[in-house]
C-alpha cells in the first residue's frame, strides 16, 4: 500500500477523479446527478467541470475536445433520462472515431427491478454505440474498469462508457493510484520491402492519396505531402480529414466523393491506384467514384482497426498507424515519380481550382447581394491564419466544404461532423475545441437551425470559453435543407413550412457577456467581421448573424432530393 492513498468521501467518484487526473484529464463536460458527488470529486481533484445545460451538448463538447486535442474527452451525467440524452452525442463520437469517456450514475444493485426512480438498463441503451461498456458493481472493480475504458478509448479511437451505481457511494474507501497508467504505441513501423503494399505503390503511375480522419494528429512532420511529391500523387481529403494536410500544397485537389470539385473529377477517372490513409471509405467519401476503383484499380488502405477497412474494395491493407506507415514507405520508395505527365496534370488541376475560385469571387463581387462564399472569404482575410473552423453539414453551411473557397492551409484547423451529421454538433462542439486549443481563434460556421439546437449551452460557452470564440450563424429562417426537399415535391404537403421568413433577421438571446453583430449587406461585411473578431480577441464570445437567401446553396437539385438525399445534409439551417 506504500504507493497508494485512500479517500472516504463519495468513494467511487473520488477514485474516478483520481484516475482521470493521473491520466492527464483536466477538463470534463456534463451535468452531474442530484447527489453532486461527481461535481465535488472533480472540484477536490482540481478538474475543471464545465457545467452544461444539455447532456447531448456535453458529449458533443467532449467529442470536439477529443478531435482537436487527440486526447480522451470526458463527459459526466446522471442516470436514466440523463443517459438517454447522450445517445446522439455517442453516435457522433463513434462515427468520428473520437476517444470519449462517458461516466454516468446508475441505480443501486439492491433497487434494480423494483421500479426505482429513473431506473433504466443503461448498458443495453449505450452498448451498441460504444467500444466498451461496463457497470461497476463492486468497489474492487472500479479502478481496473476505468483503466480499461481509458485504454480502449485512447487506442481503439471511439467512445466508451462506465456506469457508477449509487450503492458504490457508501462502500468501503477504495484505493487510489498515485501514478498514471502509461500505455504507448510503437513509434515506428517497418514495412517489408517485398510487401504487397509497396509493390502496389511502386507499380502505380497515376496514384491518388486520400487522407481521412484517422490522419488527425498523424502528419505533424508533413510526411503525406512528402509522399505526394515522391509519387507525384494527387492528394484529396475526406471532410473529417481536413486539417491533416496543408491544402496549399500544389498536389492538393480538394475534398473527395460528394465534395469533389468539378475540375478534379477527371483525376478519379484516370487514376490507377488509390491510397486511403485513415479512412473508413464511407459513402460521402466514395460518392461518384468510377466502378473501376476497387475492381480494376487497387485501393491501398491503412487503418488502426480491422473493422475500419472497406472490404468492398480490392487492394492490400495495412493494419497500422497511418503516420508511421507513411514514414516507412518514404524510406523505401523511389525518389522520383513514375509518370511526370501525371504529376503535371495534378499540379495543373490544383491551379485550375484556384483560378475558378477567383473567378467565382470576382463574379459575386459584381452582384449587389451578399453571398455565403463572400462571408467565408472575409473570414479568411480578417481572422488569424491558425484559426479553427468548426462546421455543420446543412444546406448552406456546406459552402465551407467547397475547396478552395475554404482552405485549411498550414496552421489552420477544421473540425467537421461525421457521416452522421448530427444536427447541432458543430455549434456545441466549438466550446470543446476552444478549451482544447485556448490560444487559437475558433469559429463555428453554422446554420440557424443547428445554432438553435445547441442554444441551451450558449451561456455555457460565454462562461467557460475565455473569449476567442466566434459563432457565424447563417440565418435563413429555420431548417433550409428540409424546406428545399419540401419545395421540390410535385404535390404540396399541406401548409407546412420548415423556415420562417420573419426570423431571418433574428438574433441570439441576449446573454450577459455575449456580443452580437449583424451583417446586413456586403459593404459592411469586412468591417463587421473585423469588429466581431476584435471583440473575440478582447475576451468575449461573439455571434455574427448573417441573413442569407435560401437560394444561396452549394448543392442544387442534383443532390438535394435527387441522387443523394439521405446524407447530403443534416437538415440544419
Amino acid at each position: 500500500m506504500s504507493n497508494e492513498t485512500t479517500t472516504s468521501a463519495a468513494a467511487a467518484w473520488s477514485v474516478a477523479a483520481s484516475v482521470l487526473t493521473a491520466s492527464g484529464v483536466r477538463t470534463v463536460f456534463g451535468l452531474p446527478g442530484d447527489d453532486m458527488y461527481a461535481l465535488e470529486a472533480a472540484h477536490e481533484a482540481g478538474i475543471r467541470f464545465v457545467l452544461c445545460r444539455d447532456q447531448r451538448n456535453a458529449v458533443f463538447m467532449a467529442t470536439g475536445w477529443a478531435i482537436q486535442s487527440g486526447e480522451v474527452g470526458v463527459a459526466v451525467v446522471g442516470k436514466g433520462p440523463a443517459v438517454t440524452n447522450t445517445v446522439t452525442g455517442l453516435l457522433e463520437s463513434a462515427a468520428s472515431a473520437a476517444p470519449v469517456l462517458l461516466l454516468s450514475g446508475g441505480t443501486g444493485a439492491r433497487h434494480r427491478g423494483s421500479g426505482a426512480f429513473q431506473e433504466l438498463d443503461q448498458l443495453a441503451v449505450v452498448a451498441p454505440l460504444v467500444k466498451y461498456a461496463a457497470r461497476v458493481d463492486h468497489p474492487d472493480r472500479l479502478l481496473p474498469t476505468l483503466r480499461r475504458a481509458l485504454l480502449v478509448a485512447r487506442h481503439e479511437r471511439g467512445p466508451v462508457y462506465v456506469e457508477i451505481p449509487e450503492h458504490l457511494l457508501c462502500e468501503t474507501p477504495l484505493a487510489v493510484p498515485a501514478a498514471p497508467d502509461v500505455s504507448e504505441l510503437p513509434h515506428e513501423i517497418v514495412t517489408r520491402g517485398d510487401s504487397a503494399v509497396l509493390e502496389t505503390l511502386r507499380s502505380a503511375r497515376r496514384p491518388v492519396l486520400l487522407v481521412g480522419g484517422g490522419m488527425r494528429h498523424e502528419n505533424g512532420g508533413r510526411d503525406v505531402e512528402r509522399l505526394a511529391e515522391r509519387l507525384g500523387a494527387a492528394v484529396f481529403s475526406t471532410a473529417s480529414g481536413r486539417g491533416s494536410v496543408d491544402e496549399a500544397s500544389p498536389y492538393f485537389c480538394g475534398l473527395a466523393g460528394l465534395y469533389t470539385p468539378e475540375q478534379a473529377a477527371r483525376l478519379w477517372q484516370e487514376t490507377d491506384c488509390v491510397v486511403a490513409l485513415g479512412s473508413r471509405l464511407e459513402e460521402t467519401a466514395t460518392f461518384q467514384w468510377p466502378d473501376t476503383i476497387g475492381r480494376d484499380v487497387p485501393v491501398v488502405q491503412v487503418n488502426m482497426a480491422a473493422a475500419d477497412f472497406a472490404t468492398a474494395f480490392q487492394g492490400p491493407k495495412a493494419l497500422a498507424p497511418a503516420g508511421a506507415t507513411v514514414r516507412s514507405w518514404l524510406a523505401q520508395l523511389p525518389a522520383e515519380p513514375a509518370d511526370p505527365q501525371w504529376t503535371a496534370t495534378v499540379r495543373s488541376v490544383h491551379t485550375e481550382l484556384h483560378t475558378a475560385h477567383q473567378e467565382l469571387l470576382d463574379g459575386l463581387a459584381r452582384s449587389a447581394d451578399l453571398h455565403i462564399a463572400e462571408v467565408l472569404r472575409a473570414l479568411d482575410t480578417e481572422l488569424p491564419a491558425d484559426r479553427i473552423l468548426v462546421q455543420e453539414n446543412g444546406l448552406q453551411d456546406m459552402w465551407s466544404y467547397k475547396y478552395p473557397l475554404y482552405a485549411c492551409t498550414s496552421g489552420a484547423g477544421s473540425v467537421v461532423p461525421s457521416e452522421q451529421t448530427s444536427l447541432g454538433f458543430g455549434a456545441a462542439a466549438a466550446l470543446g475545441v476552444k478549451l482544447a486549443a485556448p490560444e487559437r481563434a475558433v469559429v463555428a460556421f453554422v446554420g440557424d437551425g443547428a445554432f438553435t439546437m445547441a442554444g441551451a449551452d450558449l451561456s455555457t460557452a460565454v462562461k467557460n470559453s475565455g473569449g476567442g470564440l466566434l459563432y457565424v450563424v447563417l440565418r435563413n429562417g429555420g431548417y433550409g435543407w428540409l424546406q428545399v426537399q419540401l419545395d421540390q415535391r410535385e404535390n404540396p404537403v399541406g401548409d407546412h413550412a420548415f423556415v420562417d421568413p420573419e426570423s431571418v433577421g433574428a438574433q441570439a438571446p441576449q446573454i450577459p457577456g455575449l456580443h452580437q453583430v449583424t451583417v446586413w449587406d456586403k459593404e459592411s461585411l469586412a468591417a463587421d467581421i473585423a469588429q466581431a473578431w476584435q471583440k473575440c480577441a478582447a475576451g468575449e464570445v461573439v455571434v455574427l448573424n448573417v441573413p442569407v437567401r435560401l437560394s444561396d446553396a452549394m448543392f442544387g437539385a442534383d443532390v438535394a432530393g435527387g441522387d443523394f438525399p439521405q446524407i447530403a445534409g443534416s437538415g440544419d439551417e
